[in-house]
């Protein structure tokens, strides 16, 4: 509910969330270090008090964007959008209401107000520090009263006034232009697998506009009945293909941009290094929406760039806290197998860095990034007194262990690099081993994958990945469906909020995941996984040592 989250928000026991803003390491104004992050141009933290109770907020806890979100534009939940935070943009607070302004036709949002009065520079200053409206009326109890003095008012007003007003770029009046990004490292096999739904699924969707073109409901606000109607237009797919080294992919990520300007960039595959994209993404504030990657960036600063999953890293947790809870594995030493360069060498790394401070003793055992399969099984002659093992290898290793033996009674393998249930392990490891597996289990995810399954055949895709492929329909979905509740307001911002705040709720089915959800600044939509064990050495059955875990 809004009134429940405002209220934790804007109570004293926010603090405990604060460090999670966003925060830009140099605001570009005044008004904005007031609006996200509660700072003053003095640099002393934003003070209010909100009037029921008296409790009084400070800082990060004061800040805007709390409620009104980094767009502005607020934000509905409840049952026919019982509960609302109206827009506080400037195009939307000085908007006058009657049916015949010459003023540009306001985007349409459906929890936006159209029953009152415009406001002025001194009616919104009156807003902001007394809780009354533009028409004198008392505002929610949820407002607080904000300290601002006129210097900090009038930049904190002039940033609500340019707020949104810069132009989306890929949108023009006939069409809707996206990105995917492709990385020199990334598999070509799953290149070909991604691209080949990412194609049809955009041409069924310029063949069938159903949803893309409709009238939305005025809810009787008819001065704004123009602005309610949602056109079709077709969607773009521009694929940015990398070519250099990562230290050049930000020059050539701009230049793909200039050349070719896009609302989002969708889906998009990698390597082991995600980072400069990310960084592209949030510099041009850009939402990069679910890319195909094993080795996501996990940044509480960053804002638009969602994940499904946290992939290796999200592995190595459950891995830690298995390892955790195994009393023969309490003064254990860990030696860890992977590939320089590889995904492998970040999970190894966040394990490692969780183990050791458990006072855990972890040896890694680093091999060549372009080695050779053999010397996999050479390596574990390094690895002995090791219990347990931890390998974070590919199929072609996996499969090279061969008959070798290791000391250690328990081998935890990545099932994203190993691939999952069809993991190339022989058999005389399988019954040893305990794989990381960070997506819902065979049985109950199959009954899921049936509707992107038959898709595929109808669209006769040969399914060459299908981790890849559903995640990427189920990216394609998820956009489809949350641009038809945006109607033709193409706020960049409004695109990640709206992903952030419902779709939990989306019709579109989750695929790979038990479960998708997101929360206010949060990124990664599925949390949790198993570690699982083959239940049969010779097959693909797993058994899954507890329930679905959040580690």
């Amino acid at each position: 509910m809004i009134r429940n989250r405002c209220e934790r928000f804007l109570a004293a026991g926010f603090a405990l969330l604060a460090g999670a803003l966003p925060a830009a390491a140099a605001p570009a104004s005044v008004g904005e270090s007031i609006y996200l992050h509660g700072v003053l141009g003095s640099g002393e933290p934003l003070a209010g008090v909100r009037p029921a109770g008296g409790v009084t907020v400070k800082g990060a806890q004061a800040a805007c964007v709390n409620c009104h979100q980094r767009s502005g534009l607020g934000t509905s939940e409840g049952y026919n959008n019982t509960n609302t935070v109206p827009p506080i943009t400037g195009l939307y607070l000085y908007h006058a209401r009657g049916a015949t302004t010459d003023e540009p036709i306001l985007p349409y949002l459906e929890w936006m107000h159209g029953n009152r009065d415009p406001y002025t520079d001194a009616t919104l200053a009156r807003a902001i520090r007394e809780g009354l409206d533009s028409r004198g009326k008392p505002l929610t109890y949820l407002k607080p009263h904000i300290k601002l003095g006129d210097a900090d008012m009038s930049a904190l007003i002039e940033y609500l006034k340019q707020l949104g007003t810069r132009p989306p770029p890929g949108v023009t009046d006939s069409e809707l232009h996206f990105a995917t990004i492709i990385t020199p490292d990334a598999d070509s096999a799953k290149r070909g697998a991604m691209l080949d739904v990412m194609q049809h699924y955009f041409a069924e969707k310029n063949r069938f506009p159903i949803g893309n073109s409709k009238q939305m409901r005025t809810s009787g606000k008819t001065e704004y009945a123009k602005s309610m109607f949602m056109s079709h237009r077709l969607w773009k797919l521009h694929v940015w293909e990398l070519t250099g080294p990562d230290s050049s992919w930000q020059a050539e990520l701009e230049q793909h941009f200039a050349q070719e300007p896009v609302l989002a960039v969708l889906s998009g595959l990698g390597g082991a290094n995600w980072a400069p994209i990310e960084r592209f993404c949030e510099k041009e504030q850009l939402p990069c929406l679910f890319p195909n990657v094993e080795v996501p960036v996990d940044n509480s600063r960053d804002f638009y760039s969602l994940y499904f999953s946290r992939g290796v890293v999200l592995e190595a947790d459950l891995i830690a806290r298995a390892i955790g809870q195994s009393a023969q594995h309490a003064a254990a030493t860990v030696v860890q197998v992977y590939r320089m360069g590889d995904s492998g060498e970040a999970a190894a790394s966040a394990l490692a860095s969780t183990l050791k401070g458990r006072g855990v003793v972890v040896r890694n055992l680093a091999l060549p990034a372009r080695g050779q399969a053999w010397e996999v099984p050479e390596s574990l002659r390094g690895a002995s007194g090791a219990d347990p093992l931890v390998l974070w290898l590919r199929a072609d290793d996996l499969s090279a262990l061969g008959g070798a033996q290791s000391a250690a009674a328990t081998v935890y393998v990545s099932g994203t690099m190993a691939g999952l249930e069809h993991a190339a392990l022989p058999d005389a490891w399988r019954s040893r081993v305990e794989m990381a597996y960070p997506v819902d289990l065979p049985e109950p995810r199959a009954l899921r994958l049936r509707y992107p399954l038959s898709w595929f055949s109808i669209q006769h895709i040969p399914v060459v990945d299908e981790p890849v492929q559903a995640d990427t329909y189920l990216a394609c979905g998820l956009l489809a469906e949350t641009l038809s509740h945006m109607a033709d307001n193409f706020s960049q911002p409004l695109l990640v909020e709206l992903l952030q705040s419902s779709i939990e709720r989306r019709l579109i089915n989750t695929g790979y995941y038990p479960r998708l959800a997101l929360g206010w600044n949060q990124h990664f939509a599925s949390k949790g996984g198993y570690i699982v064990n083959f239940a049969d050495p010779g097959g693909t059955r797993l058994a899954a040592d507890s329930d679905w875990t959040v580690p």
